[in-house]
């Protein structure tokens, strides 16, 4: 009997083996297959790009001719909104985490506040594009300005940065927030001094995923009604701008007429994956500063 059951034993490990070999190899396929086409990709962006980033294209306006063609405006504008989105969704991001972990008593209300910012994670893009439309351009009448735009780009990436803040703030070990009441520290003492220098790494690498794919979003834009015209350069909140994703966008079908716009939206993609490098580049430091302090 002890045999049988040995070699039951034996066979259902030699199974899990199987299916354990099986699934690995699956997973290096999934992961080669993926990093083909990346690099596929980055080839094929850098060969059609050569040759056409210079200072003119960096500095120059748009216009109808692709020789003569610049991003300095689409740049300008990509910045100018994501002076909007970061500050609000760093505040009302946090202020929410906080609130919902700190503060919000358990119950069914604060389980349906969470399920619901949890669903809205995965909600498309242009969904948001038609709140931001109904909302800022024609409820408040702001029109297809830099603040609607920022104000849509922050509610579409508001979860992730809730959600992120969420679980930072959970990591810190309650026996830190323990030690502080101890010390006679009020709540909000605790959760200023404490927690929240404790969760910054966490915060901060949600408040990275959340303005990369901010910055990179076109769908929203495009519902709410931003060009991709020869505009002047925008130098306040309440200017009309374009950005480089819809600049890349309007390119690329551009280019079925004209073969050089494929290059120009090529150019103009390595500038924007330039800009998330730099940008991501510099959060990352922070919070590595951050996490070697605390």
């Amino acid at each position: 009997m002890k045999y049988v059951d040995d070699k039951k034993f034996q066979t259902r490990m030699t199974i899990r083996m199987l299916i354990n070999k099986i699934a690995k190899l699956m997973f290096f396929l999934a992961t080669i297959i993926g990093l083909v086409v990346l690099v596929i990709l980055i080839y094929r962006v850098y060969t059609q790009s050569i040759g056409w980033i210079d200072w003119q294209f960096l500095t120059g306006k748009l216009s109808t001719k692709a020789e003569k063609a610049g991003i300095f405006g689409a740049l300008l504008g990509t910045l100018w909104l994501m002076a909007v989105v970061a500050p609000i969704t760093m505040i009302l991001g946090v202020g929410t985490a906080i609130y919902l972990e700190e503060y919000a008593k358990k119950g069914r209300i604060h389980s349906f506040i969470q399920t619901n910012i949890n669903n809205l994670a995965g909600v498309p893009s242009i969904v948001f594009g038609i709140l931001g439309l109904t909302i800022f351009v024609r409820g408040l009448h702001l029109g297809a300005i830099i603040l609607s735009g920022g104000l849509t780009m922050s509610l579409l990436v508001l979860p992730i940065v809730v959600v992120a803040s969420q679980e930072a703030i959970r990591s810190v070990p309650q026996f830190l927030r323990e030690a502080s009441y101890g010390m006679g520290a009020t709540k909000w003492q605790t959760i200023s001094k404490v927690v929240l220098p404790a969760s910054i790494p966490g915060i901060l690498t949600g408040v990275i995923l959340a303005l990369s794919r901010a910055i990179g979003e076109t769908a929203p834009l495009v519902v709410i009604g931003i060009p991709a015209l020869i505009l002047p350069f925008p130098d306040s909140l309440l200017d009309k701008f374009t950005v480089l994703p819809m600049q890349i966008y309007y390119w690329t079908i551009d280019s079925a007429l004209v073969d050089e716009y494929a290059n120009l939206a090529a150019a103009t993609i390595v500038i924007l994956l330039l800009a998330l490098f730099v940008m991501n580049s510099i959060a990352v430091i922070i919070r590595n500063k951050f996490q070697k302090r605390y």
